[in-house]
């Protein structure tokens, strides 16, 4: 055992349960030669190579990977253009098959042909050069889920200019924080937009925004809500007249090379500062088309729906660069999952006979405690695989993930990777490696992960360290390809590794078994400090959530007269939970039972729900806040603000 205090993390080894796809996936799949990763091991980094065929390319590339000293470039002097290869190149044979479709939020409907996509991006790409945008500039995005919010993607990337999406749940704060650092000058946003069926002005944080952004923005306004009149001033065009004015031109698309940028990207900042993250034009889109004709099996013949929002990673990753690339028909969801019915993703799997869903185990744990007979409501048959990401999955609700949506004939990749990596870095290639309910999975081929102690030395199986990745990747970044302080600052999330030749700290723990499969563990500062021993918050709460009648449950610490810190459960029950006094205690039980009575939560408060952001992580900053009594701060980053003053009541109540 690692000691607790060097590592962060203190661990017990998950159970060792395996399953295999069914022969009738494993025949039809994309990747089913597990040689697969002997080859990448032989033959890295060339076996890359195989990603970046799956591109066309302007020119030819003469090395996959460069890698001098500290820089690292990948596919150097190869060029191309991503907004060809995720549009123009499919019009031969497939112009009449939907690209896109959309699901909005009352209920509308539309889809884009590839040759309606191939339109529109055009006219928007004159478009915006027609206001002034060239080659380099950094157009910032501030849209919800439309379709005009990928339109506007592949039209910055058809005129070479990188794009900048902001989540539109954001504050004009966060907003202006990001044009900022950016230098970005040109916004594209829209009126507004619907959250649970009622209107939501975007137009007035934009304006709040722009007007402290120097130097003068100039802005494109898509109309989204009915019957709202958007006053545009000075250096501001509207979306669909400026299409009108520009209906049926062509912009040849501007060859990139492939370490040019495609565009900028910043994490959440829920635990801080939010960082900027580069991502480059070849590296990364050739490592997304991988990764989805790999993990995720896509086909062009397939109708996928990942229910991430476009403005995180993910959302770039799978479900624009991804599955365009490949020629798919990536679906749009506007709204929760919840509205207007608990079955509205069910029932949108069935219309659209969707074959790959790609979910957050946070929606999974909501999915849970609404109940089976939802999904049960719909056919849910044309499903071939399923996938989550965005956190680890507890096992309890993967199996009811694989049972009542995946009907146990669905292999689900759990997928882990982060806004830095670009794309999935570690899970089971499907058709290949067998699944273990609560571990992500080996690293995928051409990728070297490592558990490690704060000294760097690695640790044995089944033992808790930090996971950090030694070995370069297509999808990385900018800042990682130009060296690894821009990662490696990151005081306690980082052991030291000045003897490794290379790597990237990952901040989160984890730990491998025997098999090299690795359990993600969850962030390294989410670590709970009780009386000298630290344990992830992942461990407690998979316990927590393992009681039936459970749903979901954070822990944090509060302060303690004795033992100077406690530990405090936030949990949500499933509707039919019955007595919270017996779960309560069940509670307790079984955190001692899986780690031991110097994790009994000191307290265990029931609410309807946890605290969240708009990408659907719990906001455990502010259950610490509420547990040490503390003034809460700024709650604009959650999407259901009104549940903190529920828990405040719980807790006083208790």
């Amino acid at each position: 055992m690692v000691d607790g205090n060097d590592a962060g993390l203190e661990t017990h080894q998950p159970a060792d349960e395996r399953l295999s796809p069914p022969e009738s996936f494993i025949e039809q799949a994309n990747v089913t030669d597990e040689s697969v990763y002997e080859e990448f091991e032989k033959n890295w980094p060339e076996a890359w190579d195989r990603a970046a065929e799956l591109l066309d390319w302007d020119e030819d590339y003469e090395r996959v990977l460069d890698d001098e000293g500290d820089t690292s470039r990948w596919f150097t002097g190869g060029s191309l253009n991503a907004c060809t290869n995720c549009v123009d190149r499919h019009l031969p044979e497939q112009k009449n098959q939907r690209a896109l479709v959309w699901e909005g939020q009352l209920g509308e409907r539309r889809s884009y042909t590839y040759l309606e996509l191939y339109r529109e991006v055009n006219e928007f790409a004159a478009a915006l050069r027609s206001i002034g945008v060239g080659e380099g500039d950094i157009v910032t995005l501030y849209m919800p889920m439309i379709p005009e919010l990928p339109i506007a993607m592949l039209a910055c990337a058809r005129i070479g200019a990188p794009h900048s999406v902001v989540f539109a749940g954001f504050s004009a704060d966060a907003l202006a924080m990001r044009m900022d650092s950016a230098d970005s000058e040109y916004l594209v946003t829209c009126d507004g937009y619907y959250r649970r069926g009622d209107a939501v002005t975007l137009k007035n944080k934009a304006d709040t925004a722009s007007a402290s952004v120097d130097p003068d923005v100039t802005s494109v306004v898509v109309d989204r809500l009915d019957g709202y009149e958007c006053t545009l001033g000075e250096d501001e065009y509207d979306y669909g007249s400026l299409l009108d004015a520009h209906e049926s031109e062509r912009v040849t698309p501007v060859e990139r090379d492939a370490t040019d940028d495609l565009f900028r990207i910043y994490t959440s900042g829920t635990t801080g500062t939010p960082k900027g993250v580069t991502h480059t034009t070849g590296g990364y889109l050739s490592y997304v088309a991988w990764t989805s004709h790999a993990v995720l099996d896509i086909k062009p013949e397939d109708t996928y729906w990942c229910s991430a929002d476009i403005g995180w990673i993910t959302g770039h990753s799978y479900i624009v660069y991804g599955p365009l690339a490949l020629g798919t028909t990536t679906v749009l969801y506007e709204g929760a999952p919840d509205h207007p019915e608990k079955n509205r993703l069910w029932e949108i799997i069935e219309r659209q006979a969707v074959d790959v869903f790609y979910t957050a185990p946070t929606a999974i744990r909501a999915f849970m405690k609404w109940g089976e007979e939802y999904p049960q409501q719909h056919d849910l048959s044309s499903l071939r695989l399923l996938g989550t990401v965005g956190e680890p999955i507890n096992p309890r609700a993967w199996k009811w993930y694989y049972k009542h949506i995946g009907n146990e004939n669905c292999p689900i990749v759990d997928t882990w990777w982060q806004t830095e990596t670009g794309g999935v870095l570690i899970t089971t290639l499907p058709a290949v490696t067998d699944m273990k309910p609560g571990s992500a999975g080996p690293p995928l081929p051409g990728i070297s992960a490592r558990i490690v102690d704060g000294k760097g030395n690695e640790v044995p199986p089944g033992d808790g360290g930090y996971l950090i990745i030694d070995q370069q990747w297509p999808g990385m970044p900018r800042e990682l390809c130009e060296g690894r302080a821009w990662a490696a600052d990151a005081g306690d999330g980082a052991p030291q590794l000045e003897d490794t030749e290379w790597s990237y700290p990952t901040e989160d723990g984890a730990l491998a078994d025997e098999d090299d499969y690795i359990t993600i563990l969850g962030r390294v500062d989410d670590v709970i400090n009780v009386s000298g021993h630290r344990f992830g918050t992942m461990e407690i709460e998979s316990a927590i959530v393992s009681v039936d009648g459970i749903a979901e449950a954070a822990v944090v610490t509060g302060t303690h007269d004795i033992q100077g810190k406690a530990i405090h459960a936030y949990v949500s029950t499933e509707d039919d939970a019955g007595d919270t006094d017996a779960l309560r205690q069940a509670v307790i039980d079984a955190v001692e039972d899986a780690i031991g009575p110097i994790a009994r939560p000191e307290s265990v408060v029931f609410s309807p729900d946890l605290p969240k952001t708009q990408s659907g992580k719990i906001m455990r900053r502010l259950l610490e806040d509420i547990a040490n009594g503390e003034e809460l701060g700024d709650l604009s980053a959650l999407r259901n603000p009104e549940v903190v003053g529920e828990i405040e009541s719980a807790v006083r109540s208790d």
